[in-house]
């Protein structure tokens, strides 16, 4: 056998996987593509056209690497946020920032507490780095806000990760009740507060930002809302310290300059959010419509997807995915036990809403057929 380097015994161990198997996959093994796209809470209704004419203009510039320091987007950041530059760090969207977080708050075999189901791409950062995942099961659909704070007391956990509001199931807590986790928290454990879809979740979800205190970073991208996904762009708020740890292990040279360009539009672009967030709130009560008028329930939602109970078990709402896959609509559902009897269907331009009204009665009826 012809000898070859040896992975490390830690990566040799890790399963050969992805946390998603996206559309484009999909679509080439399907041998056709998506009519609708509403499986991957990207925002249909697309970027700002001044975030499309700035990326334009630095097009004809991307032979330069982008600024190391992100000076003018973290300049920008503080001051839509009201804090100083030195609270924000940005990164190659939250998924990036979540690998670099482990990576500096977490050894090898500690454990780190998450919720059971919850988004698998931190999951992943965790096994990757040697990490030893806890998990608390949701709680009546939303993330165990006291089995959280307990996991992490019972392991001495030095992490914690928490989405509000939350992904797959779209409920959140609101305000008062994740400053009280905060309070409660051990000093010494790091809450990784993810706020991926905070511009869609309403104001009182929402606590204050509190750049004073070490051990919370709050997360926010330009994936969701401003529809910046495939430009990946994304940045934590927190402490001057634990910010400024970022530059010890991030890719100085990560976001282009393009992506730099785009995220500064985006921002400055209030109009444009704010027809996004109109749009979102209206596609969230036409996917509750759609499921009512099929006899099933959905979830209330902060963010730009909408969770649909199907009414039977895992088995039966795979069974209404792949129906809605067969007649080419991507979507996509929870994995975990109890969560997995929905689908999770994102937010889209009224002709993919449409088409998921038209082919859902018939993947209903063809997973009752097969039951």
């Amino acid at each position: 056998m012809t000898s070859r380097p040896a992975l490390t015994t830690l990566a040799a161990g890790l399963p050969a996987t992805v946390p998603f198997v996206g559309p484009e996959a999909q679509e080439r093994a399907r041998g056709r593509a998506f009519r609708a796209r509403i499986g991957a809470n990207e925002s249909g209704f697309g970027p700002s056209p001044k975030a499309i004419a700035a990326m334009r203009e630095a097009a004809g510039d991307v032979w330069k690497y982008g600024d190391p320091e992100n000076h003018d987007l973290k300049q920008a950041l503080a001051a839509d946020l009201g804090v100083a530059a030195g609270n924000v760090a940005v990164g190659g969207g939250i998924d990036g920032l979540l690998g670099l977080i482990v990576r500096l708050f977490v050894e090898p075999g500690q454990p780190v507490v998450t919720s059971l189901g919850g988004y698998p791409t931190f999951n992943y950062h965790v096994a990757g780095f040697g990490g030893r995942l806890v998990t608390v099961p949701y709680r009546d659909d939303r993330e165990d806000l006291e089995g959280l704070l307990a996991a992490v007391r019972r392991e001495n956990a030095p992490l914690l990760y928490l989405a509000n509001p939350d992904n797959p199931m779209g409920t959140w807590w609101e305000a008062h009740e994740v400053s009280r986790l905060i309070e409660a928290l051990p000093e010494t454990t790091m809450l990784v507060l993810d706020e991926a879809y905070g511009e869609t979740a309403p104001a009182s979800a929402i606590p204050a930002l509190d750049v004073a205190r070490p051990n919370v970073l709050r997360m926010r991208t330009f994936s969701k809302a401003y529809g910046l996904a495939g430009m990946r762009c994304g940045y934590a708020v927190g402490e001057a310290e634990a910010i400024r740890a970022f530059d010890k292990v991030r890719d100085h040279f990560g976001m282009s300059r393009m992506t730099q360009a785009a995220a500064l539009a985006a921002l400055a672009d209030k109009d444009h959010l704010a027809n996004v967030l109109g749009r979102v709130a209206a596609g969230r009560a036409r996917i509750a419509a759609i499921a009512s008028g099929c006899g099933l329930s959905a979830l209330p939602s902060a963010t730009n997807f909408v969770a649909i109970d199907c009414g039977g078990d895992g088995a039966f709402a795979l069974a209404v995915l792949q129906g809605l896959i067969e007649r080419d609509v991507f979507v996509r559902k929870p994995a975990a036990p109890v969560l997995d009897r929905c689908i999770r269907v994102s937010v889209g331009p009224d002709a993919e809403m449409e088409l998921f009204a038209q082919t859902l009665p018939a993947a209903l009826a063809a997973a009752r057929i097969a039951a």
